[in-house]
């Protein structure tokens, strides 16, 4: 029974993790976009399940270990975008990328208050000011999509 109680919290952190990094790519598949649902909650996972391992196998490596995370989803960010002859493409996504993944993070860190209302404050982001990016588009004010 203790073995259930040491993993329950954990597994909590994971299930988090996913959900809001999930509730972060569906807005991403609605509107029809690359790095969506599972691609999301895939990227949280992995940047939880890879803080709660540093934390619970090597607490003093842990900021090294994080900050390797934000190493490697910057290169799948990196990924993501591409340019062509009068734009760049992907920033957006790119930056869900990270973002997610330090939502994952702070819920590995046990930081769940700070992940559920930055998943929410990303939602209302890339949702409200989607007119407004969409109104600099038409008037030829922005060049990434």
């Amino acid at each position: 029974m203790s073995e259930l109680t040491q993993i329950l919290p954990l597994l909590y952190k994971i299930v988090l993790a996913a959900f809001l990094g999930a509730m972060v790519g569906a807005e991403r598949d609605i509107s029809g976009k690359s790095a969506g649902l599972r691609t999301s909650g895939l990227i949280a996972i992995g940047s939880c399940l890879f803080t709660v391992i540093s934390l619970e196998a090597a607490p003093e490596e842990s900021l090294r270990i994080a900050a390797q995370i934000v190493t490697g989803v910057g290169f799948l960010g990196a990924g993501a975008m591409f340019k062509t002859e009068n734009a760049v493409h992907g920033l957006t996504t790119a930056a869900e990328i990270w973002v997610v993944a330090a939502i994952g993070m702070a819920a590995g860190m046990g930081m769940e208050l700070l992940a559920i209302l930055s998943a929410i404050f990303v939602v209302a982001v890339m949702v409200l000011l989607k007119p407004l990016s969409k109104m600099f588009e038409k008037y030829g004010m922005k060049h990434e999509t």
